[in-house]
């Protein structure tokens, strides 16, 4: 595959035109576009054999620090995005397995202490063990502030009880970044109850009073489950960071692994720009080529440019990000626009497609299934408009 034109935007240098390279032959050599088995327990193989082979290949490396097996001294996200879009451009379940290498044990990374970071950093860069990030419950998505998942002290150890839902990896992974509340939330004077008093943990998937309670089975299947703590006794130095920090360290970790949701995005639209440019090539209707009518070459036009929008957008996330600035507003802005767009663009190729489109295993209709979940994981759609006009309001006010 040849290097692509948006490599030469100032955001990248050569390290990351050769990661670019070596990732497109990595995908080349280990992944085809055919359907996987959808069963549960296939899906649950294929992502662990990802995840192992992602570590073989080298490219779980960027998803720890240099001092714990890894690439470089902190995040480098432009390569994150390089990765998870050149992954999601050939299979969905090899970029989540990624993505999940790295968001998932992030927030040790980003402020667990030394010991937690050479007990389970080292093995995350190999491939050894899978992660998972356990944030959400029943109540408390889009709000973190509803979190009712506790932590209490208990000598030198701390005692979980709760639920959280709708964690990927959930049932597969050897340990979970899990958030819990340590103290009284504070309530403001509105009415409304501050995100504060929250703490994160990891918690070993053998863990006394930990199980998994249900199985969640998703319209792009991979794995995903509801975890339960029930007297959960887990060793204070498992703690993450200080207590009460646990806000800040997911929020910080959203804001790095945000941005790579966008590069899966635009990954998966490429993949479909890309089958709707070979479709209006080689169908026929009417005595010539779908790709001679104007209709067509308009569709595909708006196609080509939402895909570069999305593409600039995130980049310049991942950009600013490594070159130490403050992104919450612009990895929100890639976010959205990238899974949005995304989903306009999908829907335009599985048109092409016609009936041909919706049948269950073509590329395309797999495509469909994958990208809705993007608008709503790692902050839905309408959350992100909400992060974007909270921070345009401040510079405004500023």
């Amino acid at each position: 595959m040849a290097i692509p034109s948006f490599l030469d935007w100032p955001f990248f240098d050569e390290r990351h035109h050769a990661l670019h390279a070596a990732a497109a032959k990595w995908c080349t050599d280990n992944l085809d576009a055919v359907a996987h088995d959808e069963s549960r327990a296939a899906v649950d193989e294929a992502c662990r054999g990802f995840v192992k082979r992602l570590g073989a290949g080298g490219l779980t490396r960027y998803c720890v620090r240099s001092d714990q097996g890894g690439v470089y001294a902190d995040f480098d996200v432009r390569s994150i995005s390089i990765l998870r879009e050149s992954l999601a451009r050939f299979d969905g379940l090899a970029d989540f397995a990624f993505a999940m290498q790295g968001l998932g044990s992030g927030a040790i990374t980003l402020a667990g202490s030394k010991e937690l970071q050479s007990k389970y950093l080292p093995k995350i860069g190999r491939g050894e063990a899978i992660a998972a990030f356990a944030l959400s419950e029943p109540e408390a998505g889009s709000d973190v502030a509803a979190m009712q998942c506790r932590a209490r002290a208990d000598g030198d150890h701390y005692v979980l009880d709760g639920e959280k839902t709708w964690i990927s990896n959930g049932g597969i992974a050897d340990f979970y970044c899990v958030f819990a509340r340590t103290q009284t939330p504070t309530v403001r004077a509105d009415g409304t109850t501050a995100a504060s008093g929250i703490s994160a943990f990891v918690v070993d998937a053998g863990a006394p009073g930990f199980s998994i309670a249900q199985r969640i089975d998703l319209i792009a299947p991979h794995p995903m489950a509801t975890i339960s703590f029930d007297n959960c006794r887990i060793p204070a130095h498992q703690r993450i960071g200080a207590e009460g920090d646990g806000f800040k360290i997911a929020m910080r970790t959203l804001d790095i692994f945000r941005t790579s949701v966008a590069a899966a995005a635009v990954g998966f639209a490429q993949h479909a720009l890309d089958e709707a440019i070979r479709q209006s090539r080689a169908r026929q209707m009417f005595g010539r080529n779908l790709a001679d009518f104007q209709m067509t070459q308009v569709s595909l036009a708006d196609m080509a440019t939402e895909v570069d929008a999305a593409r600039l957008l995130t980049y310049r996330a991942a950009w600013l990000r490594d070159t130490g600035k403050r992104v919450t507003k612009e990895a929100a802005m890639a976010k959205m626009t990238a899974t949005e767009t995304a989903q306009r663009v999908i829907d335009r190729a599985l048109q092409l497609f016609g009936a041909r489109g919706v049948m269950t295993g073509t590329p395309v209709e797999k495509l469909y299934r994958d990208i809705r979940a993007l608008r709503i994981y790692e902050g839905a759609t309408e959350v992100q408009k909400l992060i974007i006009a909270r921070e345009v309001l401040a510079d405004a006010d500023g």
